[in-house]
């Protein structure tokens, strides 16, 4: 009987214990160039995988598709094949005002505004990002020089239940959550964060999160968003090695 996990297609010993998630499956390529003698592992509907190296340590990239129903089953999957360190890196919707477009938003935790992480946790558990997570890529984007904000995301299960709204025959909720989302220090808006960081939380692995947001102006090259999350790995790998010393 195969070992292999049912939806990414992958077994013990294709992935490394840090795994980059990105939505796009045609991302996978482009973030795993970032790594040493990366190869292409496995294709399956929206899962994507490549393993290489950082600092002589295995790195995985794997795409997670749209949403927090796919992103559920990659972490359970991946978290079966040995994996416990998941980054989500994607892009995003800014919420506040003065958010330019490509400025990083770095994830301390996700308002549970879908379903999914509710088949796992009740609604007043809270999705909260790993903290050496988040202390990694703030490092880094320090380190890169970028434009960023620590803060929450709202992780949704409309994409454009956001962007129109007013299409909807619940616009005037959807209005008045996207402004408490606002008032209470919201940074952006994505769609797997929360069900990412309830399954991280259960499996007692870690998890957190970097996305690009849109905002004001025009949107550029997600490389400043790419390098910078790579670097958090490299902080990830370093600190996690000193602590074993």
């Amino acid at each position: 009987m195969s070992a292999k996990q049912h939806h990414i297609q992958l077994e013990k010993g294709d992935v490394g214990r840090y795994v980059l998630l990105p939505g796009d499956p045609g991302r996978c390529e482009v973030i795993a160039k970032h790594l040493d003698n990366a190869v292409h592992v496995a294709t399956n509907r929206e899962y994507v995988t490549y393993t290489g190296y950082l600092d002589g340590v295995k790195v995985s990239v794997t795409s997670t598709g749209i949403g927090c129903p796919s992103a559920a089953i990659a972490v359970e999957e991946l978290a079966r094949v040995g994996a416990d360190t998941f980054i989500r890196v994607g892009t995003s919707g800014g919420i506040q005002p003065g958010t330019k477009s490509g400025d990083l938003a770095i994830v301390s935790a996700a308002i549970r505004d879908e379903g999914t992480s509710s088949h796992y946790m009740p609604m007043e558990f809270p999705a909260i990002a790993d903290l050496e997570i988040v202390t990694a890529l703030r490092r880094a984007a320090q380190i890169k020089g970028v434009r960023y904000r620590v803060g929450i995301t709202q992780s949704k299960d409309s994409f454009y239940g956001e962007v129109e709204p007013e299409r909807s025959a619940v616009s005037e909720k959807l209005l008045d959550r996207w402004r408490a989302w606002e008032i209470g220090g919201a940074i952006c808006s994505e769609m797997e964060a929360s069900a990412i960081f309830i399954i991280a939380s259960m499996l007692k692995v870690r998890a957190g999160g970097i996305m690009a947001m849109h905002g004001e102006g025009e949107f550029g090259s997600l490389e400043p968003l790419i390098e910078t999350a790579i670097l958090g790995v490299r902080e990830l790998i370093k600190g996690d090695a000193d602590a074993r010393r």
